[in-house]
Order: C-alpha cells, then sequence, then structure tokens
C-alpha cells in the first residue's frame, strides 16, 4: 500500500478531537479503550498503536 493510498481526509470536531478511520484501526489492530501515541515531526502528527502493561 503507497502513502498516497492510504491518506484519507478527517474533520477536527469544535473539541480538536479527529477520528481514526476505520480501516485504518482494522489494519493497526486498534480496539476501543486502548491507547495510541501522537508525535509531531515538523508538519506532521504521527499516531503509533503502544502496548501499556
Amino acid at each position: 500500500m503507497s502513502e498516497e493510498e492510504m491518506g484519507v481526509l478527517v474533520k477536527i470536531t469544535s473539541a480538536g478531537t479527529i477520528s481514526i478511520p476505520k480501516q485504518f484501526r482494522k489494519y493497526m489492530d486498534i480496539q476501543k479503550g486502548e491507547y495510541v501515541k501522537v508525535v509531531l515531526r515538523g508538519d506532521q502528527l504521527i499516531v503509533r498503536k503502544v502496548t501499556i502493561s
């Protein structure tokens, strides 16, 4: 899957939140209640799956 194929437009809510699209959650195996880490790199936000033990 190329980067271009993985791009999806999402809207920021008035509370400043976004939704991770279902196909991305499925691909990354991210379930409700799990955590992700958001990293700022230049002009990019990177979302990474994390495991809290």
